[in-house]
């Protein structure tokens, strides 16, 4: 509300006789934007969502003062078109960026230059992965490809050079030094792009006996037999059988009796990387580790369930710096009085699986995958706190970020703005979501899929080289285990779905033919 509307309001109510009220605060009409984004972070593993396995202290703040997202998903689980999908916010046959072997286009609109062109100082620090130079950002300064945990590689508009670290803190490093240099006139916009929590899980130094002696349960479908899912049995990410004991769990013996095909990237490359401090200290936690490894001659289900807990204790220490230098960026926004006045945005490119279905990875439709954590904080006159159950996706960021900013959110965009639905104000919101998975052949072998999902049911269509439905009923089976298509009693259903999947084709213009 401006001022001359408030002034109006005064009189209006004096000459009545009334007793005005105080005003509620105005909403600020260009909040800075903080826009905190991991890589495979899963839900499962963010205490506010799932507190089986850690707590999360830094990002459960977040939430507690901000909104969680409780259906939030993503157009397209994987690492590269997730990017764009935020960027832009359109699906990725729209964005051009269907699979990590595509270079993005970067003379596309996105919602860093509609800011930009708005005022607006931008910023981008960390994990880019689109091949293409940052365009839209006054200042970037990025990881190289997937980056390094260790002494990681960074490029700017300069060129490229080695910072001595570990990259969780020197990314928020960054962050802060940038906002410390700003220009304090202007609002501002800075995405935070973390390489942590993607593969190969390397936990800084001083968290590395953390989770060392846990044990943790497995998912109840760990030895999942995929009957009735040809695409999941056809996969090529199983912990027991494509989990690589060097390169994934770090079991690089000195005497070389280890064998692993991929023994020297992870030698000569991550493990390479480390100075003598960090290689003294790792070399401490991680022999002994090795040793037993090699002593217990483990095979079977006992190596299978060594796999899994190695696997969880270093994602879940990379989980741990993650969720300090959160709280770290968000104690500097209490320092500099900035955090009344910034929305603070948390998710992850896409979720990622904790051995549900014997799996790491994402990719699939499936729910680990699909679903990510999505987690704000409004700036203070936003009556936005608590959980919000409705289907949201990272098409939505883009028009959220520039609604808040008071820019136009322009009509190609195929997202929804998220603050009505935020404040609890939306009174009409979507009810069904669409997916579509492209990269395949590729890494993981996870076929090509679209399908629709809604609050209780989901439809999938496998194809390329394979013509497999799967249709699963989330409120009796949310582990989707049992294939419904087919089933006489499922017809009808499938059929409904069929129809407002293809009606989600058209809305989003896909070009894919639907095959009844």
């Amino acid at each position: 509300m401006n001022r001359n509307l408030l002034l109006a309001c005064g009189l209006a109510s004096f000459a009545a006789g009334c007793t005005a009220s105080a005003p509620k605060e105005a909403k600020p009409e260009k909040p800075n934007i903080i826009f905190i984004m991991t890589d495979d972070h899963s839900y499962q593993t963010l205490s506010s969502y799932d507190d089986r396995f850690i707590q999360t202290p830094g990002l459960d703040r977040i939430a507690s003062e901000g909104v969680t997202f409780t259906n939030s998903f993503v157009a397209n689980s994987i690492c590269a078109p997730s990017r764009a999908v935020m960027l832009t916010g359109k699906h990725s046959h729209a964005n051009g960026q269907r699979d990590n072997a595509d270079t993005f286009d970067g003379s596309q609109q996105t919602f860093p230059k509609l800011l930009q062109q708005a005022g607006y100082q931008t910023a981008l620090i960390g994990k880019w992965h689109l091949k293409s130079n940052p365009t839209g950002f006054d200042y970037w300064n990025i990881l190289p490809g997937q980056g390094s945990y260790y002494n990681p590689d960074f490029i700017d508009s300069t060129g490229q050079k080695r910072y001595d670290g570990y990259v969780t803190d020197v990314i928020t490093d960054f962050s802060t030094d940038w906002l410390d240099k700003r220009d304090k006139d202007k609002p501002f916009c800075m995405l935070v792009h973390h390489k942590a929590v993607h593969r190969v899980w390397m936990p800084p130094t001083k968290y590395l006996n953390e989770f060392k002696d846990q044990q943790f349960p497995l998912p109840d479908n760990f030895y999942d037999q995929y009957e009735g899912r040809i695409a999941a049995a056809s996969q090529e990410m199983s912990i027991i059988k494509d989990m690589d004991v060097v390169y994934d769990l770090k079991m690089l013996d000195k005497e070389g009796e280890v064998k692993s095909p991929y023994r020297g990237y992870y030698e000569h490359g991550a493990y390479q990387r480390m100075n003598d401090e960090q290689r003294a200290a790792w070399d401490a936690v991680y022999n002994p580790i090795i040793e037993d490894f090699k002593a217990r001659k483990l095979s079977g289900k006992e190596l299978a369930e060594w796999k899994y807990n190695r696997y969880m204790q270093d994602y879940l220490a990379c989980v741990k710096s993650l969720d300090d230098n959160v709280a770290r960026l968000l104690k500097y926004l209490d320092d500099n009085g900035l955090a009344e006045n910034t929305l603070v945005v948390y998710t992850s490119d896409q979720g990622f699986y904790m051995g549900e279905h014997g799996w790491f990875d994402k990719r699939f439709m499936y729910e680990e995958s699909f679903r990510t954590p999505l987690l704000m904080r409004f700036p203070k006159a936003y009556a936005a706190q608590g959980k919000i159950d409705g289907l949201v996706q990272n098409i939505d960021y883009a028009p959220t970020f520039l609604e808040l900013a008071g820019v136009d959110v322009p009509e190609d965009i195929q997202g929804e703005s998220l603050v009505s639905l935020a404040e609890g104000k939306a009174t009409d919101w979507r009810d069904a979501l669409y997916y579509h998975f492209y990269e395949y052949p590729a890494e993981h072998a996870v076929k090509r899929h679209y399908g629709i999902r809604t609050d209780r049911y989901k439809l999938i269509h496998f194809y390329n080289d394979i013509d497999e439905w799967e249709l699963y009923d989330l409120e009796s089976d949310p582990s989707e285990m049992k294939n419904l298509y087919g089933k006489a009693e499922y017809q009808e259903l499938a059929d409904k779905l069929k129809v407002e999947l293809h009606k989600l084709q058209e809305q989003y213009q896909d070009p894919v033919l639907l095959d009844e």
